[in-house]
């Protein structure tokens, strides 16, 4: 069965080996008798699936051993107000304002920190820029500084993490990667804490994953919930509730297809990154050398993740979605905040399907030039 290129921005697409494997052990794992959906999250099948996902990862993100995985619930909007719960100290956190993740990170600080500090902002711009790390205020003794290192809607990305001491802040960074997670490595030297919802690049909704410093731990405001206080849930090892089995169960799968992909070389994380740089080079020199479409974020901090574009004649959308439809590229139309188009093209997207978007683009031109 051919199926169609999904460029959703998430849920997104799975790699199809996670997919088929999944639907070969649906009624039995490993001789189990169960599926992984009605298994105890306590018994000695899901602890083995579990145990096994957390060293996959911590192997493909280089994660050290002085920071704690969890595997969480509630996606990376619950998070905007878990960090704070678990990180202000009810004292200063400082963030910098980048797209709509990070606005809507910030208000949702704003219930539990004492003070919450725009440190950077590109808003004059549009977001389609980000403020050079040289010009932020940070705060002294701020609790925190909170990044949205990749934002999906306005297509911004860092592509270095900025270095906080080389600032002259010893507050820790703490980045929702939620969109970019696996697609590049990530300086631990320079992280706290980072956290992002699973349903882009690691698998299904329902999963959050949460990395943090274990000097982070055990912070929590009083009011915050024990489900979400990261101590308790590192003290039990993601099982002081009822985790997301099945969520945790397709992630593994997806970092055993992580491990497994090659590029020049290169495997896992790293081969990935090459692997995104040539899709993102692709689809951005052909909206360049366009001119039926445009990209108006600034060339130096393009996410290779999330790539929004417009059509200049906007009275051409409708015809532009219907004909890539027919040609099964999926759910290419823009967030609703912002209009146009958007492309993911997230770690399951080959470079075939990439190919395939930036050809009918073309071929969309040159029928309405």
């Amino acid at each position: 069965m051919t199926r169609p290129y999904n460029f959703s921005a998430g849920p997104a697409a799975i790699p199809a080996e996670v997919l088929e494997q999944a639907a070969a052990e649906m009624l039995d794992w490993h001789g189990s008798g169960m599926g992984v959906m009605e298994m105890s999250h306590r018994g000695k099948e899901f602890l083995s699936i579990y145990e096994q996902a957390e060293a996959d990862l911590r192997a493909l993100l280089a994660v050290p051993a002085h920071f704690k995985i969890l595997f969480m619930q509630g996606g990376g909007l619950a998070e905007n107000a878990i960090v704070p719960l678990n990180l202000s100290r009810a004292g200063v956190v400082d963030f910098v304002l980048t797209g709509s993740w990070s606005q809507k990170s910030q208000k949702e600080a704003r219930k539990y920190a004492a003070e919450v500090n725009i440190v950077g902002s590109a808003e004059d711009t549009g977001f389609t820029t980000l403020p050079d790390p040289a010009t932020w205020t940070l705060s002294r003794g701020a609790s925190y500084v909170h990044i949205c290192s990749n934002e999906t809607i306005n297509g911004i990305e860092f592509h270095q993490l900025p270095d906080l001491k080389a600032l002259g802040s010893d507050a820790p960074l703490v980045i929702d990667f939620s969109s970019h997670v696996a697609s590049r490595s990530v300086d631990w030297s320079r992280v706290g804490l980072a956290f992002g919802g699973a349903q882009k690049n690691l698998g299904p909704a329902g999963l959050t994953l949460v990395v943090v410093r274990e000097d982070l731990l055990g912070h929590a405001l009083p009011a915050c919930p024990s489900a979400f206080d990261y101590r308790v849930v590192a003290d039990n090892q993601s099982m002081y509730n009822t985790p997301p089995t099945w969520g945790i169960y397709i992630a593994g799968l997806t970092f055993q297809w992580l491990q497994r992909q090659t590029e020049g070389g290169l495997t896992g994380v790293a081969a990935m990154e090459q692997r995104n740089i040539a899709k993102a080079d692709l689809l951005y020199n052909a909206i360049d050398g366009s001119q039926l479409y445009v990209n108006k974020v600034a060339a130096n901090c393009r996410s290779r993740m999330n790539i929004p574009f417009f059509l200049r004649d906007e009275s051409r959308n409708d015809a532009f979605l219907a004909g890539a439809k027919e040609r099964g590229l999926l759910q290419l139309k823009g967030h609703k905040s912002v209009g146009g188009m958007r492309a993911s093209v997230y770690n399951a997207m080959p470079l075939a399907g990439v190919q395939a978007l930036v050809d009918y683009m073309r071929e969309f031109e040159q029928k309405h030039a």
